[in-house]
């Protein structure tokens, strides 16, 4: 079957292409090899001179790669730009800190002198997903790349001139051909990649479906995996926060990327003091978004990224309401041409609904009311997904127990969740494992060697 990028605004097939051949990719597996071999012996400065390039590339054209985003995956074109200057700011961070995250660590092991390297892993494969087409690719690129690893993208289908266009600018900023390379191929080929000896190492950012299938393939060739999947968010608000600056979060932290963000916040969970005025203010105000069209600039909410994706959440809100939850506001798809679903509030959703369990990639909000604390967190830990949790307080002893007894990879304090180049992004139970950014994500692919010197014993 052809991969086809199709305007999720109006419907409109953009580019279709034609998968790669098995032997095809073969050839691209064998570049990517002997780009790995060549990369070795490319010095840091001279990578972190090509990181820069692409930092300024990105710079240079944001405004067409910005639409390149909005016209295939529907993001509101401001958010599109934003993408781009973040995807900058990665290359930026990598280019100046790789050589302090990769520089040998002396270890104290007297009378040994003991050092651990930090050497490449090879061909890495990463598996990616629509929502964030350019940011989710680059929190992996730029690390990998200036790691000295080289990298096979595999992209979600939908964008794939998103893809392409990657590829172009890795190669233009004047790193090695095949250092990355973009597969257009079906997803029943990513099994023939992965299981390729010369490939060291899969990332997959996507689907819990997607996940373990990845995962399970990588563990039975022992290979080494990072995954980062979805998410349930919990954002919770307690008496002593300010309630319009979190009510104005609260609304940003659902609606992001049309609601299609792994770390949006999608369960809100308000103290039972405060609960009635946080939600008439909250349904006011997501009442109040501007959906439309996403090429224009005060557009908040754009369609949602495939027909597919429309249709399940259209379901999974039926489900809510068959299953006892309240409808405040929306509750079904926008009359007219693309994937438009109106902003949604639901309250009261009892915790034994199946869909309670799934995460809600939409513009779909959950409202649950606590009594202290405890049952905050109690609430807050009661999904399967582990990935970050926005807490809005302004009492220091709430905070300290938030940090220790949330189940997450992230704790926000009166912030809204967001990755961040400094920062270790990733989850725990069915979130994922491993890492992304920061020197923690650098160093998932790179091989931690032990080097140690004894002295040499007397000459004979």
């Amino acid at each position: 079957m052809p991969i086809q990028s199709i305007n999720p605004a109006t419907g409109a097939l953009l580019r279709s292409f034609t998968p790669l051949t098995n032997e095809a990719l073969l050839q691209k597996i064998a570049l990517a090899e002997s780009a790995f071999a060549r990369t070795t012996e490319v010095p840091l400065a001279h990578r972190a001179l090509c990181m820069n390039k692409l930092a300024h590339l990105l710079d240079r054209e944001t405004a067409d790669l910005a639409a390149l985003i909005t016209s295939e995956m529907g993001k509101p074109i401001a958010q599109s730009r934003a993408e781009i200057a973040k995807c900058a700011a990665a290359c930026r961070f990598y280019a100046v800190n790789a050589a302090r995250i990769l520089a040998p660590e002396p270890i104290d092991a007297p009378p040994l002198d003991a050092i651990v390297r930090w050497d490449p892993l090879g061909v890495i494969l990463a598996v990616m997903p629509w929502n964030f087409p350019f940011w989710q690719v680059f929190r992996f690129l730029a690390p990998a790349l200036m790691a000295g690893n080289v990298g096979l993208l595999k992209h979600a289908s939908n964008v794939p001139q998103c893809a392409l266009a990657i590829e172009a600018l890795v190669r233009r900023a004047g790193f090695p051909r095949g250092s990355f390379q973009t597969l257009l191929i079906e997803a029943s080929q990513v099994e023939m990649v992965l299981a390729d000896q010369r490939v060291a190492a899969v990332t997959v950012t996507g689907s819990e479906s997607a996940g373990r299938a990845i995962a399970a393939q990588a563990g039975w060739l022992i290979k080494k995996s990072v995954l980062e999947l979805g998410g349930s968010d919990p954002f919770i608000v307690m008496p002593s926060a300010s309630l319009d600056t979190a009510i104005a979060a609260a609304v940003a932290a659902r609606c992001i990327n049309s609601g299609q963000s792994c770390i949006a916040a999608k369960r809100f969970l308000i103290a039972d003091s405060i609960y009635d005025e946080f939600e008439s203010r909250f349904v006011a105000a997501m009442d109040a978004i501007k959906v439309g069209d996403p090429t224009r600039e005060d557009t908040q909410i754009g369609p949602l990224a495939t027909t597919a994706q429309l249709d399940e959440i259209e379901a999974q809100v039926a489900a809510a309401i068959h299953a006892g939850a309240r409808l405040l506001a929306g509750g079904e798809r926008m009359i007219g041409t693309g994937n438009y679903y109106a902003p949604t509030v639901l309250a009261g959703l009892p915790r034994t609904a199946p869909v309670y369990r799934e995460e809600v990639f939409g513009p779909v909000a959950m409202l649950f009311r606590f009594t202290d604390i405890d049952e905050a967190i109690a609430i807050a830990n009661d999904t399967p997904f582990g990935l970050a949790a926005s807490v809005w307080t302004a009492n220091r002893d709430e905070q300290r127990r938030f940090s220790a007894a949330l189940q997450c990879g992230a704790v926000f304090f009166n912030a809204q969740v967001a990755s961040d180049p400094r920062l270790p992004f990733g989850g725990v139970k069915r979130s994922g494992y491993g890492r992304e950014l920061s020197a923690a994500g650098m160093r998932e692919f790179l091989n931690a060697k032990t080097v140690v010197t004894a002295e040499p014993g007397p000459t004979p």
